[in-house]
């Protein structure tokens, strides 16, 4: 950008931010992954597989955040920097690899570059279904901010 600053920048519309959105959900690879529950707070950053309509995470079933899944599956996702941020609530169920569709394990480690299979340490898989996603780049986009509202894309 050049001359100004990124505030001078007018907000996205409505269907530019959820095309923008949804290319990062498919682009990006690694996100930030809150929980809480018996073990505490606690703030991850993961590799995904974004299905369409679901995130696909994998993290030790002992770890913090997997006990933490587990015990609560409420999750919140934070996708890119401060100044194009996608934040995603969602409800998280594990997934044993057996009942993932044919394919995505294969397909996961390709996404991510990382196959929890072939780990010693035993993995856990999560499906996150998302409930509300928002994205905003500066102030002038907090308003409209809303992308889904109880698993609904808007628009």
């Amino acid at each position: 950008m050049t001359g100004g600053s990124v505030t001078d920048v007018p907000p996205r519309e409505l269907e530019e931010r959820l095309r923008d959105t949804r290319a990062k959900l498919e682009n990006d690879v690694d996100l930030w992954v809150a929980t809480s529950g018996p073990a505490g707070v606690h703030l991850v950053p993961l590799s995904y597989l974004w299905d369409g309509s679901a995130f696909l995470i994998s993290t030790p079933r002992a770890s913090v955040t997997g006990r933490n899944l587990l015990a609560d599956g409420r999750v919140r996702l934070g996708l890119g920097p401060t100044r194009d941020v996608v934040v995603v609530d969602g409800t998280a169920e594990p997934v044993d690899l057996a009942d993932l569709p044919p394919g995505t394990g294969d397909s996961f480690a390709a996404k991510t570059g990382f196959d929890p299979r072939k780990l010693d340490e035993p993995y856990q898989y999560f499906l996150i279904r998302p409930r509300r996603i928002q994205a905003w780049r500066e102030a002038n986009e907090l308003p409209g901010r809303d992308l889904m509202r109880d698993g609904r894309w808007l628009g």
